[in-house]
């Protein structure tokens, strides 16, 4: 199946029973003291599981042939929550294996869900390695969180609901770790738009990348470390985003504190520091709008422990 527009449609179309067609949130720029038009928030948060992977968790999951001994997934966090989400809706054994810095909100829910849960390593790049070994042992079926052609073509998927909703955008911001997430949007939308990733400072995977010409290690820290903190942007993705990626802007943790706390304050809207990394770019000015200029901003994810509930 190739990475293009038709095959992206299809897999929406395999995917969509078990997906939620997210909101978009237009707010007035005005609000956030911002310029520009239009600014348009993709609430990807909302998705089940609290991120964009469960699209590609349950492409894989449907369109791959799954062994009895069932799945296994490295994760920063959300995908394993998300693959852990998607085989329990459809009854696939799955085995998850976080790092040490996953947030105890995700390593809860990969739990809560049922999947056997293996926390070990300090980074996503140890819990990848020995998935590795686990998978090699024991016969599952490794899900890849980017550096797998079903993953792109779900989180293709998000880019096609998008400019079904949107259609006037002529700007996306999009969060960068592995690169799954914005190459997939990237190809679904080509020329189209103005596709623009956005990194921490402290984890400026995609970043080195282009300016290497190809994939190469990099720094792997900051508050979005389970999320956007992978060793390397992945293979898979980065012909996509050479072509039609338009840059990259790098944030700081101030900045992504600071977009986190305008989102909530604002919009009540609850996201986790890599969710509002896309909108850190432009709330701190790194991103700066066009009079006229219509922006779209991806929040992309939302498991955080904010709230609790057992209070008195």
């Amino acid at each position: 199946m190739p990475l293009d527009q038709t095959s992206i449609t299809a897999v929406h179309q395999r995917i969509a029973p078990h997906i939620r067609r997210t909101p978009t949130f237009a707010v007035d720029p005005d609000d956030f003291g911002l310029p520009g038009e239009e600014v348009v928030l993709k609430l990807e948060l909302l998705q089940h599981a609290g991120s964009f992977k469960t699209r590609g968790a349950f492409a894989n999951l449907l369109l791959r042939d799954i062994p009895p001994v069932g799945v296994i997934a490295a994760s920063g966090g959300n995908h394993g929550v998300a693959v852990a989400f998607a085989a329990s809706r459809l009854g696939i054994p799955a085995t998850i294996f976080v790092p040490t810095i996953s947030s105890p909100a995700k390593i809860a829910r990969i739990r809560e869900l049922g999947a056997q849960l293996i926390v070990g390593g300090d980074r996503y790049a140890d819990a990848l390695a020995a998935s590795e070994a686990f998978a090699a042992q024991t016969g599952a079926l490794p899900i890849h969180a980017f550096e797998q052609l079903e993953t792109l073509l779900g989180q293709g998927t998000l880019g096609r609901e998008w400019q079904e909703q949107s259609p006037t955008l002529e700007t996306l911001l999009v969060a960068v770790g592995g690169g799954g997430l914005i190459g997939g949007i990237a190809r679904w939308y080509g020329d189209a738009v103005k596709v623009v990733g956005v990194e921490p400072e402290l984890a400026p995977t995609l970043t080195l990348a282009l300016r290497a010409g190809h994939p190469v290690d990099a720094p792997a820290g900051g508050i979005a470390a389970d999320a956007l903190a992978p060793r390397q942007v992945g293979a898979l993705m980065f012909p996509i985003a050479q072509q039609y990626v338009a840059h990259t802007i790098l944030v700081s943790d101030e900045e992504i504190r600071a977009a986190q706390e305008a989102l909530w304050k604002t919009a009540r809207i609850v996201a986790e520091p890599g969710g509002a990394t896309a909108f850190a770019a432009l709330l701190g000015g790194k991103y700066r709008a066009e009079p006229g200029e219509h922006v779209g901003v991806l929040v992309c994810g939302g498991n955080a422990d904010v709230v609790d509930f057992t209070a008195r």
